[in-house]
């Protein structure tokens, strides 16, 4: 047999029979379905209501009085008259509100055009909800601002009624929709997690094996290239098998929970992302794979892997750093800039596939940059496994990591 098939069969055993792994992978489903359960069973005991409910309660439309003593309002707009009631002072809407006929006034003070100030009084404090019910005097004053003209009222509030046409047959998603951020910042931190923690998985492997010696018997039968092939593989296939497992267990608590994504057509993830998304973790695992392995390799031990490890990573970060504008311009130059400089392509052209078509010419090359950094890593992470450099027990530190990394060491 293959001497890499027996290092991935060996490496695959024992991380998935481990009990670390065994309990990281029930624990993360666990609790939250604990969670789920402990929440049903205490609204079948009582009635609690939920967080919507208590933040912006939906009573049906609020009634809400107002005061206007510089006479600035001269008519209320007929739609919003059984929704807005004039007061003649203070007092009597203080007296409304009190009697429970108003949920709010509003003091319009004299001089409103000079200052833009208005004071509004609630029973209760709730700000959510009472931002949410200002539209009705807000309309109101722009209303009478624009001497009672309807047309002209509507113009300025609602400047802009597109009718869009896009030229490619794609689904696209408008930009005001919360699901156009959340999408792609989604995937972004779903790929840093699954890219991040299935490297960890390598580094951790490799700077146990060499502290209590494993590695310097395997070296014994083994090139450097079929050990780490073998374990990148085993370690890859490990951290995918747990990202499946544990997206599972979310669908599975969701339909417990009774929650469904009933998300428009514009939203419907494509079944092609999981193709692209199976490709890009892979590259990008084996690129962060290769440089973890190249940590473990020089460490003494696991302890001294945590400054290291942190630089290895900080390219992994960027994409989350630039989030916003990976969600709002996905085709903008720092978009196509991160999606294909190799260290932040997996995780930034998964983001913008998420979110728009991304031309065929820059994901081909991402992937072909992807693959040559991954083979120049992954060779030269094979390069560390050296006697010499796996029994020098010396600190590790960044200038001797890169050295090392392009067989200056």
């Amino acid at each position: 047999m293959n001497k890499s098939m027996l290092v991935f069969i060996r490496e695959f055993t024992t991380t998935v029979f481990s009990k670390s792994y065994i309990l990281t992978l029930i624990l993360v489903p666990l609790v939250p379905f604990l969670i789920i359960l402990g929440v049903d069973k205490l609204k079948e005991s009582q009635d609690i209501p939920e967080l919507t409910e208590i933040l912006v309660p939906e009573n049906g439309p609020e009634i809400h009085g107002f005061v206007d003593p510089g006479s600035l309002v001269r008519e209320v707009p007929e739609y919003w008259q059984d929704q807005l009631i004039r007061y003649p002072d203070e007092a009597s809407a203080q007296t409304a509100m009190q009697a429970d006929e108003i949920q709010a006034y509003y003091l319009i003070p004299a001089d409103y055009l000079d200052s833009g100030k208005i004071i509004a009084v609630r029973t209760d404090y709730n700000p959510l909800a009472g931002m949410e019910k200002t539209i009705a005097l807000e309309e109101t004053l722009v209303y009478n601002l624009l001497g009672e003209d309807a047309i002209l009222t509507e113009r300025v509030l609602y400047p802009l009624q597109l009718e869009k046409t896009y030229l490619n047959a794609a689904p696209q998603r408008e930009s005001d929709e919360e699901l156009t951020f959340f999408i792609p910042y989604t995937v972004t931190m779903l790929f840093y997690i699954m890219i991040f923690g299935s490297a960890s998985l390598l580094l951790s492997s490799v700077a146990t094996e060499k502290q209590n010696r494993t590695l310097e018997i395997l070296m014994t039968s083994l090139s450097p290239l079929q050990m780490l092939g073998g374990k990148i593989v085993a370690l890859g296939v490990v951290g995918l098998l747990q990202t499946v497992l544990w997206t599972a267990c979310g669908i599975l608590l969701m339909q417990l929970g009774g929650s469904t994504f009933n998300l428009d057509a514009a939203f419907q993830l494509p079944p092609s992302l999981i193709a692209w998304g199976a490709l890009f973790f892979l590259l990008g695992y084996a690129m962060y794979g290769a440089l973890m392995a190249g940590i473990g390799a020089l460490v003494p031990n696991l302890r001294e892997s945590g400054s290291a490890t942190v630089v290895v990573v900080i390219p992994l970060v960027i994409p989350l750093m630039f989030i916003t504008s990976l969600a709002e311009e996905p085709n903008g130059l720092i978009s196509i800039i991160l999606s294909i400089f190799p260290l932040t392509a997996p995780v930034t052209m998964m983001a913008r596939l998420s979110a728009v078509v991304v031309p065929a010419w820059q994901i081909a090359v991402s992937i072909v940059l992807q693959i040559l950094t991954a083979w120049f890593l992954v060779r030269a992470a094979a390069g560390l496994f050296r006697g010499q450099i796996l029994l020098s027990g010396q600190p590790l530190t960044l200038k001797k990591f890169l050295r090392a990394l392009v067989g200056k060491e």
